[in-house]
């Protein structure tokens, strides 16, 4: 049974820093795209990134530059740092695999799905 577990949320003021740490079980992880979603209270689930498997990386604008997406296949986690906290961030933050190994975009392109951790950010 793969699980996700994501991490690192909390309350921050705006124009600090956080990093979400989900870590993976199982033993495929370095043959996994992850990616990472965000749904605030009554909005879609908005995609903010990716990594594959060979460590390539995207960012959706709306995050560029302020969010980065790294992973440690040794310690089957991967990462989002978040710069420059707005308090539009405030949501909550999902993790996701995709088995295919390559980036995806689209909610449906990932198979399993952390339980999510909650970022506020106050003004």
């Amino acid at each position: 049974q793969v699980q996700l577990v994501e991490s690192g949320g909390g309350l921050v003021q705006a124009g600090d820093s956080l990093r979400l740490s989900c870590v993976a079980s199982g033993d495929t992880f370095t043959r996994w795209a992850m990616g990472w979603f965000r749904q605030a209270p009554g909005k879609e689930r908005e995609f903010l990134g990716y990594i594959s498997m060979s460590g390539v990386t995207y960012h959706a604008d709306s995050v560029q530059g302020r969010f980065t997406i790294s992973r440690d296949n040794a310690k089957k986690t991967v990462y989002l740092q978040m710069n420059s906290l707005k308090p539009e961030d405030t949501a909550v933050y999902y993790c996701a695999a995709s088995v295919t190994g390559w980036g995806q975009r689209r909610i449906s392109g990932y198979d399993y799905w952390g339980q999510g951790t909650q970022v506020t950010v106050s003004s």
